[in-house]
């Protein structure tokens, strides 16, 4: 076993190390490449000399043992009737210890559909409590819109307090101004009666001066 293994690598080593000298010297000639006496031309022939000298030694080759693995492992033959009929036969017990299991839990037909009734029911009953959850929800909404109304409510009566007090300020300054109007008028009468008859006073004196 080891020395087939040797043999393997040394001859996997030839293999690669030959095309490596074939791919140079298909280089060389190509590119025209020249290293002193070596050219392309005689780059490509070495290369292509030691590939075939290569392939002869891989003639000689011994071919590896093609081992019928499905004798091993019966699984990888060709028609797979054994495995197939493997998995049939399992899935058959497999059915029949589950019969066995519901028989000796007395479960049956009935009561599965009863099961399937009770089902169903708590799934209607959880849409109900789904809208009932919804119900309540537009509900708390509703109750905060018409919090914030009344407190937007409350806000505009405050406004319309202030407005109304403002308003009769106003209406009692307006008062003050006509009342005080009044007595400026009745003032100015009372001036102007005075500045008559202290003209009528000074035209007597200034005819009895003027005698």
């Amino acid at each position: 076993m080891a020395q087939s293994r040797t043999y393997k690598k040394t001859m996997n080593f030839v293999y690669g190390m030959g095309a490596a000298v074939v791919i140079i010297g298909a280089l060389f000639k190509i590119q025209h490449f020249s290293i002193g006496p070596l050219t392309g031309g005689i780059m490509l022939t070495i290369g292509l000399v030691v590939e075939a000298i290569v392939f002869a030694i891989s003639a000689f080759d011994t071919p590896e043992d093609d081992f019928d693995w499905s004798k091993v492992y019966p699984e990888l033959g060709e028609d797979g009737f054994t495995v197939e009929k493997d998995e049939v036969g399992a899935q058959g017990l497999l059915s029949q210890k589950l019969d066995v299991l519901l028989q000796e839990a007395n479960i049956d037909a009935g009561l599965m559909e009863s099961l399937g009734t009770s089902m169903k029911n708590f799934q209607g009953a959880a849409e109900g409590l789904s809208a009932a959850s919804e119900s309540i929800s537009s509900t708390n909404k509703y109750n905060e819109q018409v919090s914030m109304a009344a407190a937007q409510m409350e806000t505009l009566n405050n406004l319309y307090k202030v407005q109304v007090e403002n308003t009769t300020k106003q209406s009692e300054l307006n008062g003050a101004v006509v009342e005080n109007t009044e007595k400026l008028k009745e003032q100015m009468e009372s001036l102007a009666q005075n500045l008559s008859s202290l003209n009528g006073v000074y035209g007597g004196m200034l005819s009895a001066m003027s005698k």
